[in-house]
């Protein structure tokens, strides 16, 4: 029987000395199509470039039993989810999100301007982008409002709460630093997984038809004539390719134009299959134990103001992200039931309350912030930290998967 709702009192309750370790989000989930339906899980590329990508498999316990699980949905992604949520919302006129203080990053390209904020880039208020641009003529990290950001502290967090709360929600490391380094652990954390029969998934074949032809060979020059006119719209990889294979290519040799999409491929077995699952779960935990190694600078009560429209904060970007359950292509989920919040209630005294809704979490948020304004004078009005991009990072930008894993990216 649920204990009633997520309110305030119990957020504040919840971050403050004695609270509650956490709150636990836990949804039962199947395939959109059926039990029957095999799910495209998280694919990881192999440590070797060469290698072919791979699964996430490892054991799990299923109530009593040890089984193996496959990755549906990691932690990082998790996190990217909400944080997506959220920013659609405030570009949307959401507007309690668009009182949230942000760190925004623009780019001056042919096309116009492009603009990443701290919810959107990958390490958030310490992220490369922000640190390799300018604020007016000055170097973002020779800036008083950033090295502030930088130096904030459990002890003393308020300057990054009021430039960017998002860094104390879903974590930051400030890791390329000398010294004074910020290492944010997530307050809510998340992932879902499928528990199958082994970890040995199945190959699938794949092909391509070209209703014009299966093959289409030009000469070596007019080849060149194609590649020339498209190289500016090919990722380097593809035109090292083509050049190679021209090169290689004697004069008047026909030379396969399949590296630019033209002819067949033919049907090979080589592609990983969907995985069978008989449960899907997933599970997001919201840390109150984390947000209270926190302090403003603001007393106990100020002090845990401030961690409650943090908590806030967490539970609107996990809700509306829960709120559209898209994962990608050939992994269409369903829920099997109403997702569940329990708070523990220390020493096994579990308190299980109703998930707020999106309007509800909202409206939550909207009242932590006016809480924290009186009790902590928290400034959320909107303010943006506006960073402008550093035109060498655009103009040397190479938006290529294989350049990309030669540096050991990936996500």
């Amino acid at each position: 029987m649920l204990a009633g709702s997520v309110t305030l009192e119990r957020l504040l309750a919840a971050v403050s000395a004695g609270g509650p370790s956490c709150a636990v989000v836990s949804t039962e989930l199947r395939p959109a199509a059926g039990q029957q339906a095999a799910i495209a899980p998280a694919v990881f590329p192999e440590e070797r470039r060469d290698g072919p990508p791979q699964y996430s498999f490892e054991q799990r316990f299923s109530g009593d039993q040890l089984r193996y699980a496959v990755l549906v949905d990691g932690k990082a992604s998790q996190l990217n989810r909400m944080e997506a949520a959220q920013q659609q919302a405030r570009e949307e006129g959401d507007p309690v999100l668009g009182r949230v203080p942000q760190i925004v990053v623009s780019y001056e390209r042919e096309d116009g301007v492009e603009e990443f904020s701290d919810w959107q880039l990958p390490h958030r208020a310490f992220d490369g982008h922000i640190r390799a641009g300018r604020i007016g003529q000055t170097p973002v990290t020779q800036t008083e409002v950033y090295r502030a950001v930088r130096n904030a502290s459990a002890r003393n967090a308020r300057a990054l709460l009021e430039t960017s709360p998002a860094t104390l929600v879903y974590g930051g490391w400030d890791s390329s630093r000398r010294a004074r380094q910020g290492r944010w652990p997530s307050a809510v954390v998340g992932e879902i997984i499928g528990f199958c029969a082994d970890n040995e998934p199945a190959r699938t074949g794949g092909a391509r038809v070209d209703p014009v032809a299966m093959q289409v060979k030009p000469g070596r020059a007019q080849l060149e004539e194609m590649l020339t006119e498209q190289e500016a719209e090919l990722s380097p990889a593809k035109v090292s390719e083509l050049r190679k294979k021209l090169k290689a290519a004697k004069t008047g040799e026909a030379v396969s134009a399949a590296p630019l999409g033209l002819g067949a491929v033919p049907p090979t077995l080589g592609q990983l299959a969907g995985v069978a699952c008989d449960r899907i779960v997933r599970s997001q935990v919201l840390s109150f134990a984390t947000l209270r190694q926190i302090r403003f600078g603001a007393g106990p009560e100020g002090d845990a103001a401030c961690r409650a429209l943090l908590a806030a904060f967490a539970l609107d970007g996990l809700v509306r992200a829960n709120d559209e359950l898209f994962l990608r292509a050939n992994c269409h989920l369903t829920e099997v039931a109403r997702p569940s919040l329990v708070i523990d209630g220390r020493g096994g005294d579990d308190v299980e309350l109703a998930l707020p809704s999106v309007s509800e979490a909202a409206e939550l948020l909207s009242e932590a912030l006016e809480h924290a304004s009186q009790a902590a004078e928290v400034r959320w009005d909107g303010a943006l930290l506006q960073v402008q991009g550093n035109p060498a990072v655009i103009s040397s930008a190479v938006d290529d998967a294989d350049a990309a894993a030669d540096e050991g990216a990936g996500k």
